[in-house]
């Protein structure tokens, strides 16, 4: 395969690679001089690049969008299996709802030559790959949302320290309102963009997107794709 071929062929993961790894240097740099504007805020001496992304206070505030983002695709990927939403492309067709016949998910008797080698497999086998991708969604959401508590704690309690406050443990940060301000803030916003996209994909287009409706398709057309 040609570096042409495998640009083409891999472009939107290879885009929001790139966007992602950009924006979170863009985070570090801003991250650290709002920092570093604290401690001197706070009489205290400013530290440097390589300590700040070492710190629980850069850690953290990656970590409570990481696990709102798995949430939502968690919750996305799950909930679409029961639910279904007129006229959308996000949902799929009003007679599908369910886990669907084997037939139709080719799997067992049904799979295809070229099916995954678990998807023919049967038994315990197929049970875990048939729902591997919300499997593993959930698992980094619970990581992650660990993760958050784990630094969002060390960090609360290094600026408890610095205003001569006495910290709190980690069974006691995780109640506490710092941390479900931190988790709230962002689920809300994940929980409106779903919905957004969902409710608005029915009566807009976007022509040539897959997460959109071919420009010319009725507005009760559901699950079709452009």
């Amino acid at each position: 395969m040609t570096a042409r071929l495998f640009l083409r062929d891999n472009g939107l993961g290879l885009a929001f690679g790139t966007a992602f790894v950009l924006a979170l240097i863009g985070q570090a740099f801003a991250g650290h001089a709002d920092f570093n504007n604290q401690l001197v805020a706070d009489d205290l001496q400013p530290i440097s690049l390589g300590d700040y992304m070492a710190s629980s206070d850069f850690a953290v505030d990656v970590m409570e969008n990481w696990q709102s983002e798995y949430l939502q695709f968690f919750l996305y990927v799950f909930l679409t299996v029961w639910l279904v939403q007129r006229g959308s492309p996000e949902s799929k067709s009003l007679d599908r709802i369910g886990v669907e016949s084997d037939e139709d998910q080719q799997v067992g008797p049904h799979a295809r030559p070229d099916s995954p080698r678990w998807a023919a497999a049967g038994g315990i086998r197929l049970k875990v790959y048939a729902s591997s991708l919300g499997q593993v969604m959930g698992a980094i959401f619970v990581l992650s949302w660990l993760a958050q508590s784990v630094t969002g704690v060390s960090a609360y309690n290094e600026e408890q320290l610095r205003q001569l406050q006495a910290p709190t443990s980690w069974r006691e940060y995780i109640v506490s309102a710092d941390f479900w301000d931190r988790t709230l803030q962002n689920w809300q916003s994940e929980f409106i963009a779903i919905a957004s996209m969902a409710i608005l994909s029915i009566y807009l287009r976007q022509r040539g997107s897959p997460e959109s409706k071919p420009v010319g398709a009725p507005h009760h057309s559901t699950g079709v794709e452009g």
